[in-house]
């Protein structure tokens, strides 16, 4: 019965090195999109700067699905995949 908990645990510890890794790249896209043109109002891009610096303090504070999460967000926002 308890390794039913266990397994699931090992898996989300297992992938955390996965989760940080992405965050950079992800940061590295938003930056890149927003330098192009890209179509937003000035209210969408405040918003998708807030949540690509809400998504590296917490990258950095080691919240790496948080930020993966919210950085996804920003990325939805600009349209990019």
């Amino acid at each position: 019965m308890k390794i039913r908990y266990l397994l699931p645990a090992i898996a989300l510890l297992a992938s955390a090195p996965a989760f940080a890794s992405q965050c950079p790249k992800d940061i590295k896209q938003i930056d890149q999109a927003l330098e192009q043109e890209h179509g937003l109002t000035d209210e969408q891009v405040s918003q998708v700067r807030q949540l690509r610096d809400e998504g590296e303090k917490l990258h950095q504070s080691g919240q790496h699905q948080q930020s993966v999460d919210t950085l996804a967000q920003a990325i939805a926002l600009l349209g990019e995949k």
